[in-house]
């Protein structure tokens, strides 16, 4: 079984297919069981986001799951094949495993570093564990890339070296607005981007805050949290009047803000919806700005070059992500070969015991002293002789084509890993030893 990423994001597709691709919700849950319910998939789990969409799976035949995974990924989003494919990326082995910690760790954000899809990756772990279709490899990945996204975070300057979509919008906003503190600020949802909204516009200094979300006890909340105050959804058009900067994030389907509710002056508007709330038509209004996800692929990265530590904290957290990988795929393969170590180990003991049996029979009046001392040196004969085998197997193994070396010790010594009944305890023991010295 190998491990296998399908997806696309900001970087390979355009925002209007993202926002297509995009499932959420009970569409996301019916992905996940149609892609494992595929002959050669075990396991999978998908991270869907306003940036990305992406399938992880374990599975054992590499074009076959490309295939599954890329059909699905189309006839859940409703997507033609034609028009899907050319956006489409895969990731296989060793390089799967480098994707999901380069995400974890923000490298491959559209604004670089952001801690958000450390919580987008958290979700999508749990959503799977939930639905039944993670198993032990993808768990432990995922555990680990998420690991190594927090270590990144908090060992280098990858935070500060790109702000979060918000503070990027925030910073466009002010482009067009002019010092933002002092403004009246509308925050249209009340969800995990709403609030991080929310919690940026107080950090700037902005203290007239109104929050308006479809559920009001949910806008009060949140509202509460900044000091702001909570208005109904019946309200939104009097509210899109009287302020000077929308920040607007639900997970309405149709859009929320039509070109009708909003009046020609000054003023900005960030969409960071998926698909999209505030109708594109409103840029045609005198005065109004509306930056959405799309427009915020080349703001983001204008906005990143005024941080002047931004190559060396991508320099920092690629070296974090490399060394990673490298311990986590040299612990994968020293696990693999575990079985056949104990399956060559459980033989030489059988064998040992089995002419300890012969010996006694031949030589019944044998004294118990000496049988015992001939058992305990055949035995360390039989180990010394293992040692070094064993221990060189499972430095071998440690390298791209350590299977190899399994390989041959069971044509070898004609074994079968899954034969020994301590294999499964011995192998779990040693997987979990191999992957706690990862996480050091």
């Amino acid at each position: 079984m190998s491990v296998l990423v399908v997806g696309l994001s900001h970087r390979t597709a355009p925002v209007a297919l993202l926002e297509r691709v995009s499932v959420s919700g009970d569409a996301l849950v019916k992905l996940l069981h149609a892609v494992q319910r595929d002959a050669c998939v075990a396991e999978v789990m998908a991270v869907s986001t306003c940036n990305r969409v992406e399938v992880y799976a374990e599975v054992d035949r590499f074009h076959a799951a490309v295939t599954a995974i890329s059909e699905l990924l189309s006839i859940h989003s409703g997507v033609p094949m034609e028009q899907l494919s050319n956006h489409l990326y895969v990731h296989y082995e060793d390089r799967a495993v480098e994707h999901l910690f380069s995400v974890g760790s923000g490298l491959d954000s559209m604004v670089l570093g952001e801690g958000q899809i450390l919580g987008q990756v958290r979700s999508a772990l749990k959503l799977a564990q939930d639905q039944g279709t993670l198993g032990p490899t993808l768990n432990e990945l995922v555990q680990q890339a998420l690991r190594v996204g927090k270590r990144s975070h908090t060992e280098t300057g990858i935070d500060r070296a790109g702000a979060s979509l918000v503070g990027v919008g925030l910073t466009l906003a002010e482009r067009v607005l002019g010092p933002i503190r002092g403004k009246r600020a509308l925050v249209v949802g009340a969800g995990s981007m709403s609030a991080l909204s929310a919690a940026t516009l107080q950090r700037a200094g902005v203290t007239d805050i109104v929050v308006v979300n479809r559920t009001h006890d949910r806008a009060v909340r949140l509202a509460q949290t900044v000091g702001g105050r909570a208005a109904e959804l019946g309200d939104l058009a009097r509210e899109l009047a009287q302020a000077d900067l929308v920040i607007s994030c639900t997970g309405a389907t149709d859009v929320v803000i039509t070109a009708d509710m909003i009046e020609a002056r000054e003023m900005f508007l960030l969409d960071l919806a998926l698909p999209h709330d505030v109708d594109p038509a409103v840029r045609q209004l005198p005065g109004v700005t509306l930056v959405d996800l799309e427009s915020m692929q080349d703001g983001a990265a204008d906005a990143e070059t005024d941080d002047g530590g931004r190559a060396e904290a991508v320099i920092a957290v690629r070296g974090i992500v490399a060394a990673e990988v490298a311990a986590y795929l040299s612990a994968e393969r020293a696990a693999r070969v575990t079985p056949t170590v104990v399956a060559l180990r459980s033989k030489a003991a059988d064998v040992v015991e089995a002419e300890l049996g012969r010996l006694v029979a031949r030589v019944p009046e044998l004294d118990g002293r000496v049988r015992d001392e001939v058992t305990q040196t055949i035995r360390r004969v039989v180990d010394k002789l293992l040692h070094e085998p064993t221990v060189r197997v499972k430095q071998l193994a440690e390298s791209p084509a350590g299977d190899h070396y399994a390989e041959a010790l069971r044509e070898l010594f004609d074994l079968d890993p899954k034969v020994p009944r301590a294999v499964r305890s011995i192998e779990r023991t040693d997987a979990e030893t191999s992957k706690k010295e990862v996480g050091r």
